[in-house]
C-alpha cells in the first residue's frame, strides 16, 4: 500500500482541491467549464502531437494492445445492454448505462494516473487509448442514443456518419492524426516547437484533475440510483473484468507487463466528464450526474486495488 497511495493520493488530492475551489466560491461552476476548454483543445493536443508525433508509428500504436481495450468495452457494454433491457429499461436510458460503462475517462483522469505510474507509457497509452475511444467507442453510444429517439426515417449509418463527422472535428483527434502524420515523415521538430509542446502538456495532468473536481459541484441527484449502482459496477469493475478476460483468453504474455497494467487500469478510470452533459440532451442528466459522482468517489478504492494487484 506505501507503494500505491503516492500514486493515488495525487489524483484524487486535485480532484478534491477543485471540489473545495468551486465549492467554497474560489472559482465559479463555470470557471471549470473555461478551464476544461483550454485541457480540451490545447493542452490535450499539444501532449497528443508531441507524444506520437515524435515516435515511431510502428512503436506507439500496438494493434494487441487497442484490440483488447476495445473487446473489453464491447463485452461490458453487451453486458449492461442485456441485463437493463431485461430489466425492462427504455432504450434512452439503456443507451445511457452503455455509455457511462463503456467510456473512461482517459484524457483527465487516465493520463494523469499513467504520468505516477507509468511516465514512460503516458503519451503513447493516451493516443492509444483516444483511437479506440474516439473513432469506435463513443461513436457506437451516440449512435445508439440517436436511435433510442429517431424516428423511421433516421438510419443507424446517418447516425453514424454525423458522430464520426462530430469525432473528426475534435482538435484532439486532430492533433493526433496530424502527429501520426508528422512520425511518418521522419522529420523532427525543432527545440523551440519541443519545448513549447513540452510546456503546454506539461500543464494538463494536474488542471485537468482539479476540473474533474469542481465539475462535480452541483451536479443534479434525482435519479435511478440503482441504476447508477449498476453503471458504476459496469464501469469500475466490469470493464477492466473483461478486459482482463480478454487479455486471459489470448495469454498474458501477448504485452510486457507494464502496458499489460496500463491496459486494465486504463479501463478501470470512471466515465467521461462530459457523461452528464451528453445525457441532458436526452432528459437523464440526473442518472448520469450521480452514475459519474458515485464512480468518481468508489475509484478512489477500485484503482487503489487494481495498482496493488497490478505493480
Amino acid at each position: 500500500m506505501g507503494a500505491i497511495l503516492p500514486i493515488t493520493l495525487p489524483i484524487f488530492a486535485c480532484i478534491a482541491l477543485g471540489y473545495g475551489a468551486v465549492r467554497q466560491g474560489l472559482f465559479a461552476p463555470a470557471d471549470m467549464r473555461v478551464l476544461g476548454k483550454f485541457v480540451l483543445n490545447i493542452g490535450l493536443p499539444a501532449l497528443l502531437f508531441s507524444a506520437v508525433g515524435r515516435a515511431d508509428v510502428t512503436a506507439v500504436l500496438n494493434p494487441v494492445y487497442m484490440g483488447v481495450y476495445l473487446g473489453g468495452a464491447a463485452l461490458t457494454g453487451a453486458l449492461i445492454w442485456a441485463a437493463t433491457r431485461a430489466q425492462g429499461v427504455g432504450p434512452a436510458r439503456r443507451a445511457i448505462a452503455v455509455m457511462g460503462a463503456v467510456s473512461p475517462n482517459s484524457g483527465y483522469i487516465g493520463y494523469p494516473m499513467m504520468l505516477l505510474a507509468f511516465p514512460h507509457l503516458a503519451g503513447q497509452v493516451l493516443a492509444m487509448n483516444m483511437l479506440v475511444e474516439n473513432f469506435v467507442i463513443l461513436p457506437a453510444c451516440f449512435v445508439m442514443l440517436e436511435l433510442s429517439r429517431a424516428g423511421p426515417e433516421t438510419s443507424a449509418l446517418d447516425s453514424l456518419r454525423r458522430a464520426l463527422w462530430g469525432v473528426l472535428k475534435r482538435p484532439m483527434i486532430i492533433a493526433l492524426l496530424a502527429g501520426l502524420a508528422f512520425s511518418l515523415t521522419g522529420l523532427t521538430l525543432p527545440a523551440a516547437a519541443e519545448r513549447f509542446l513540452g510546456l503546454i502538456a506539461g500543464s494538463t495532468g494536474a488542471l485537468a484533475l482539479v476540473v474533474i473536481g469542481g465539475a462535480l459541484v452541483g451536479l443534479p441527484t434525482a435519479g435511478n440510483r440503482l441504476l447508477a449502482g449498476q453503471i458504476v459496477l459496469g464501469k469500475l469493475i466490469i470493464q477492466p473484468a473483461m478486459t482482463a478476460l480478454c487479455l486471459l483468453l489470448l495469454g498474458w504474455a501477448v504485452l510486457p507487463p507494464d502496458l499489460l497494467a496500463a491496459l486494465v487500469l486504463s479501463a478501470a478510470v470512471p466515465m467521461i466528464s462530459i457523461y452528464a452533459v451528453l445525457a441532458q440532451d436526452y432528459g437523464h442528466e440526473g442518472l448520469a450526474a450521480i452514475s459519474l459522482l458515485g464512480a468518481v468517489v468508489a475509484s478512489f478504492v477500485t484503482l487503489s486495488v487494481l495498482l496493488a494487484v497490478l505493480l
